[in-house]
C-alpha cells in the first residue's frame, strides 16, 4: 500500500519545502496508536547534521537534517499519506510562524512567558523551540510518527536548547523553573488520549462554565498541517479537545491553496465559520512571487460565544 501511495514533495533550493499533490483515493492503513516519546529515547542509529536557519532580528535557530531513506526507508522526497506525513521536511510555513509569533510578541500581542504550548504536527518543531527560548513554562511537540520525533525533533530540540536544557527538562523529572518539554506521536484523531492537557472529550467552548481556566493549551501552533480536507475535521476537533478556555489562543501558518489537493486556508477557515465557536484574523501574508500565498492566522475562542 505505501508504494502506490507515494507522492512526490518539491523543495526548493534552501532545503525549505514548498507545496506538494497528496491526493490519493487509495485507502489508508490504520494509524498507529498514539504514545509519548520520551527525550532518552532518541534515535541512536540515524544521523541527524544540523544548519543555521537566520530569522529576522538576529535570531539564528538550527534545523536538522535526516535521510527519509534511512529513517523510513523512502526517497528523500516522498510523502507516504497515512505512513510518513512529511515531518522530516522544514516546510516554509513553520519559518512564517515564528517570524509572525516574532511581531506578535515585539507588539505587545502575545507572551509565551510561563505558558503551555502545544505544537501540532512539530516536524523539526522550530516555532515551539521559539516559545520555549521566549518562557513558555511547558512545550509539547506532537508529530504523526513517533520515528519523526526520535531522529529529528528531539535532537533538534536538543542542538537549540542545550544551554538551556537539563536533564529536569524532560518528562522524567521536570522542573517548573527550567520548563517541561514533551514529545507525543499519533493520529489527530487519536493522540488527545495521551495528551496530558487535553479533554478526552471535545469541549463546548460556547460557553465558559463547567471548565477550569487553567485548564487546556494557552498557545497551540501549528505549521503547513491543513494540506489535507480529509484529515482537517480530526484537527479541528484536537484543537477544541486542546485549547485552554478562556484565553487560548492558535496560530496556524499555511497555504492559501494547496493546488491538487483541495486544502488551504479558506477551506479550513471555512469549517471553523461554519463551526460559530472560533474567530479568525490574519496576522501575516506572504505573497513573495515564487510560491503560493502563504498566511499566518490567528483563531481564538469567539467574543460572542464567551459572552452568552
Amino acid at each position: 500500500m505505501a508504494t502506490n501511495s507515494t507522492f512526490q514533495l518539491f523543495s526548493s533550493s534552501s532545503g525549505v519545502s514548498g507545496f506538494f499533490d497528496s491526493s490519493t483515493d487509495t485507502p489508508l492503513p490504520p494509524p498507529p496508536p498514539p504514545v509519548e516519546v520520551l527525550s532518552s529515547e532518541v534515535s541512536l542509529n540515524v544521523i541527524c547534521s544540523v544548519e543555521p536557519v537566520n530569522l529576522e532580528d538576529g535570531l539564528t535557530l538550527l534545523k536538522g537534517r535526516v535521510s527519509t531513506k534511512e529513517v523510513f526507508g523512502l526517497p528523500n522526497s516522498d510523502l507516504v499519506p497515512g505512513v510518513y506525513e512529511g515531518g522530516l521536511k522544514l516546510w516554509e510555513g513553520s519559518l512564517d510562524l515564528i517570524k509572525a509569533l516574532q511581531a506578535e510578541v515585539q507588539n505587545g500581542h502575545l507572551s509565551f512567558s510561563g505558558k503551555r504550548v502545544l505544537e501540532l504536527g512539530c516536524g523539526h518543531g522550530l516555532p515551539g523551540i521559539f516559545a520555549f527560548l521566549e518562557g513558555a513554562s511547558a512545550v509539547h511537540f506532537q508529530d504523526f510518527n513517533a520515528e519523526v520525533l526520535q531522529s529529528l525533533t528531539i535532537p533538534n530540540v536538543n542542538a537549540n536548547l542545550s544551554e538551556k536544557l537539563s536533564p529536569s527538562t524532560s518528562k522524567d523529572a521536570s522542573s517548573d523553573t527550567v520548563g517541561e518539554l514533551r514529545f507525543f506521536a499519533g493520529d489527530w484523531s487519536q493522540v488527545h488520549q495521551c495528551l496530558p492537557h487535553a479533554n478526552k472529550k471535545e469541549k463546548d467552548l460556547s460557553c465558559s462554565s463547567g471548565h477550569s481556566p487553567h485548564s487546556g493549551y494557552d498557545i497551540v501552533l501549528m505549521a503547513e498541517t491543513i494540506y489535507s480536507i480529509s484529515a482537517q475535521h480530526n484537527l479541528y476537533s484536537l484543537i477544541k479537545k486542546c485549547l485552554s478556555h478562556p484565553g487560548g489562543v492558535v496560530y496556524m501558518a499555511a497555504k492559501k491553496h494547496y493546488f491538487g489537493v483541495g486544502g488551504g486556508t479558506r477551506q479550513f477557515l471555512s469549517m471553523v465559520e461554519k463551526d460559530g465557536v472560533m474567530a479568525a484574523s490574519l496576522v501575516a501574508e506572504v505573497a513573495d512571487g515564487s510560491s503560493n500565498v502563504r498566511e499566518v492566522w490567528k483563531l481564538s475562542i469567539s467574543q460572542t460565544r464567551t459572552s452568552n
